[in-house]
């Protein structure tokens, strides 16, 4: 009896392989998963690295192009060096590029600047500092020919100026003292920026000439809570000539496609294109 029932048991066929090894299933999935944030970080470590290099470059350029090392003696360099900071670049990177552009370590480069037309209307500057001329504008080329693009003379649809950008709560009615300290340091212009609008905050475009943006900047700083005003950038720019162009969705998205592809070319620093500050 004791026989017969121990060759049953013998005989019952095992249970299928997922059941028995559960822990294993688990530990694939978790494998997987792993997998996917290695190269999450991956990716999140590769656009740092490009970051990095980029302002790296910039601070040289700034450097040399300026002539001091002194952001108070250099616009240029104080615009590099604040945009760095709100870009999260460690202080140590910046102050390691600095220190080499002292010692005359650096060998980043020259800057150049590249124009071409998308879709026939749309202009797009490409700011790229380089060690390697033939490989840079071998690729902004393939970049351009691959989205419909083409190399042409467009610097006639901008004009070079510091631009500031400033947001303020629409409850707020100290936008007349903000023209005040802007205008009295050393603003042009200004603009509602109507395309950047949120529910409770109001954008806009502060303009100077290119050597006044760090004095403007820093005069607007200094009454941003009085005003209540955030500074959220201030850069050397290239602003449109015509501030609100027709063009069709589809040739937006290309635009958008293109400047993309440019901006990952770890040889560019900016890509400004003529429906950038639109109204």
């Amino acid at each position: 009896m004791f026989q017969l029932a121990s060759n049953l048991f013998l005989r019952t066929p095992p249970p299928p392989r997922s059941n028995i090894y559960p822990e294993h299933q688990a530990e694939g999935d978790g494998l997987g998963q792993w997998s996917k944030i290695k190269d999450k970080k991956a990716a999140h470590d590769g656009q740092k690295s490009i970051l990095y290099a980029r302002v790296n470059h910039e601070i040289a350029v700034a450097v040399k192009r300026g002539g001091s090392f002194d952001p108070e003696k250099n616009a240029q360099l104080a615009v590099v060096l604040k945009k760095a900071k709100e870009q999260g670049v460690p202080k140590d990177n910046i102050a390691k590029s600095l220190a080499r552009c002292m010692k005359g370590e650096d060998r980043s480069g020259e800057r150049f600047t590249y124009e071409a037309i998308v879709g026939g209307s749309v202009g797009i500057i490409i700011e790229c500092i380089t060690d390697n001329v033939n490989r840079t504008i071998h690729n902004v080329r393939e970049i351009l020919t691959t989205h419909g693009a083409r190399m042409a003379p467009v610097n006639f649809m901008f004009t070079r100026q510091g631009c500031i950008t400033v947001t303020l709560d629409r409850s707020s009615d100290t936008f007349g003292g903000l023209v005040d300290v802007a205008l009295e340091n050393g603003a042009t212009d200004y603009d509602e920026a109507s395309k950047l609008q949120r529910p409770e905050t109001s954008y806009f475009w502060f303009y100077c000439e290119p050597q006044d943006v760090a004095a403007l900047e820093d005069a607007i700083a200094e009454h941003e809570t009085p005003l209540g005003v955030r500074i959220e950038s201030a850069e050397i720019a290239y602003i449109p000539v015509e501030r609100s162009p027709e063009v069709d969705a589809e040739l937006k998205e290309k635009v958008q496609e293109l400047v993309q592809a440019l901006e990952e070319n770890v040889d560019t620093l900016r890509v400004w294109t003529s429906l950038d500050f639109e109204r």
